[in-house]
């Protein structure tokens, strides 16, 4: 448990401040009429602005980024093996 969390802070910290951060939508913009879907219920707002935490703090999350460098190195290498028969 201890390890997941290490590992996974920054994402479990993105959903808490777009939970927090969804409702603060609801409380003090909202939709006064109730027809608006999703920020005329609390809890939907909150779900939407749990997911766009999530997804925003994700990207500054470091876990991919070995993975994008190999690839561009895969492309440079097939790039370098075409030129030698030129």
């Amino acid at each position: 448990m201890k390890n997941f969390l290490l590992k996974h802070w920054i994402k479990i910290t993105g959903v808490a401040v777009g939970t927090l951060g969804g409702y603060l939508y609801y409380h003090f913009v909202g939709c006064v009429s109730g027809t608006c879907p999703i920020t005329s219920n609390p809890y939907n707002m909150m779900i939407y602005g749990a997911l766009l935490g999530y997804l925003l703090f994700e990207m500054f999350s470091g876990s991919n980024k070995s993975v994008k460098t190999e690839k561009v190195r895969d492309v440079s290498e097939k790039n370098d093996d075409i030129d030698k028969y030129k």
